[in-house]
């Protein structure tokens, strides 16, 4: 799920090779059962509810497994951001009864609820070692508790490329060509490095939109950013985390910066003008620019097939089973069949939102897709590539939302000029462990 309302930031967005072992559990045949050999379809009427946020896309899928299952009837629940879903979400679970039979999860937040577990259904007994050869490994691992419980079956991703502007490449002459472009962004130090030289020479406009942007992608390619695999934050004893802000204030005190909040009107109108350059660019991103951009961006974007540092991901969900579900035998085979590749496609073809299974890159509505707004650029074969890049080892703890909106908020103050970097970096510490270390019910 695109991350518009949530993320960690608070902004704001297939082929189901249905073999014998798959055909109960993902492809929705009738007849099927469960894991413990009960006939699940034995004709009674169900009402299955599904809490999302935002927009999943799902509503033609929830109308095409009805039409195959007509037992069973689906209800959404939409929460409009990912923040009010959260809080729902944790409400029900404190109260112990009041959950969906299906659970969105967003990425930046599931880890919080792999400390809890015991209160969702431990999907491989609903056959999830033999579906999670489907997804990307790091995807499996997101929902998977140190024990090898699988709480979540993935939907989307959000692997990163870099979106820039053409027409302000030229103008301080560095290279166009999106091949080109892909030479200069190795690493994040000569992503700088090149951003130091277009400053120079193009005085008026910004690098890139903000600082906790930037941030966001650089500091989920850290292995151990808050935390240590034990779960203990780590704060000033994490040296690359340090060396992580230190590069990003270092780019606000050289102007690459434009200070712009992430969603706020000053940053959708900024599309719209010469402010900044290039940005840090998860797939679901491109509909955001040309959305915000409208003509006046068009022909000057682009696409180059690189990150810095190798590969990042921004955005994603998972679908969960609450305990609490009276049917948890039918919540997860719907679970399993709205995450099938094929699914995936349909999803990715309605709303963007990019897929996290293997099957669907082979495909050609999502490998030959070429965006004309991008100067024709092949964005399907770009974020395949970009989402095969992805190592995504890091661990993150129970409060690695609320940690890293504190650091959001902190670069915020730096990129607005109301704190210096050594004072926010300060705070932040402070607050962040005060966060880590609440235990909150529920």
């Amino acid at each position: 799920m695109r991350p518009r309302n949530g993320a960690g930031l608070r902004p704001i967005a297939l082929l189901c090779a249905c073999t014998a072992v798959l055909l109960a559990s993902a492809c929705g045949g009738s007849g099927g059962s469960d894991a413990s050999g009960n006939n699940a379809d034995d004709g009674q009427k169900i009402e299955l509810t599904i809490a999302t946020f935002n927009e999943f896309g799902y509503e033609d899928l929830y109308r095409e497994y009805e039409a195959q299952h007509p037992n069973i009837k689906i209800v959404e629940r939409r929460a409009p951001t990912v923040d009010a879903h959260i809080k729902n979400l944790d409400t029900n679970l404190a109260n112990g009864s009041g959950l969906a039979d299906i659970e969105a999860m967003e990425v930046s937040w599931i880890y919080n609820y792999l400390a809890k577990a015991d209160q969702f259904v431990d999907l491989r007994d609903f056959g999830a070692n033999d579906l999670k050869d489907r997804w990307l490994d790091w995807k499996v691992a997101g929902a998977t508790t140190p024990d090898g419980k699988i709480i979540g079956y993935g939907t989307d991703i959000g692997p990163e490329a870099i979106c820039y502007r053409r027409d302000l490449f030229a103008k301080a002459g560095l290279p166009t060509d999106r091949t080109q472009v892909a030479k200069l962004f190795t690493d994040w130090s000569s992503y700088f490095a090149t951003g130091r030289t277009f400053k120079q020479k193009v005085p008026g406009s910004a690098w890139y939109d903000s600082a906790v942007l930037t941030w966001e992608a650089m500091r989920n390619q850290l292995i151990q950013a808050y935390y240590s695999n034990q779960d203990r934050f780590l704060g000033a004893e994490n040296p690359l985390l340090k060396k992580t802000w230190d590069q990003v204030v270092k780019g606000t005190a050289d102007g690459l910066s434009a200070g712009l909040p992430a969603w706020s009107d000053e940053w959708n109108k900024a599309f719209r003008t010469d402010k900044f350059a290039t940005m840090a660019c998860p797939g679901w991103l491109l509909g955001v620019i040309q959305s915000n951009a409208g003509s006046y961006g068009k022909g000057k974007w682009d696409v180059a097939d690189v990150f810095p540092g190798g590969g990042g991901n921004w955005g994603g969900s998972y679908l969960t089973v609450p305990k609490q579900s009276p049917q948890p035998v039918e919540a997860a085979r719907l679970a399993a069949w709205l995450t099938a590749p094929e699914q995936q496609i349909k999803v990715f073809k309605k709303v963007g939102s990019f897929p996290s299974t293997l099957d669907a890159y082979d495909d050609p509505q999502v490998k030959s897709q070429v965006n004309a707004y991008f100067n024709n650029a092949p964005v399907g074969q770009i974020f395949v590539n970009r989402a095969k890049n992805v190592i995504l080892k890091q661990h993150k703890g129970p409060r690695d939302g609320e940690i890293n909106q504190v650091f959001s908020a902190a670069l915020t103050k730096v990129d607005e000029g109301k704190q210096s970097p050594d004072a926010a970096w300060k705070q932040a510490l402070d607050l962040a462990d005060k966060a880590a270390n609440t235990r909150k019910s529920g």
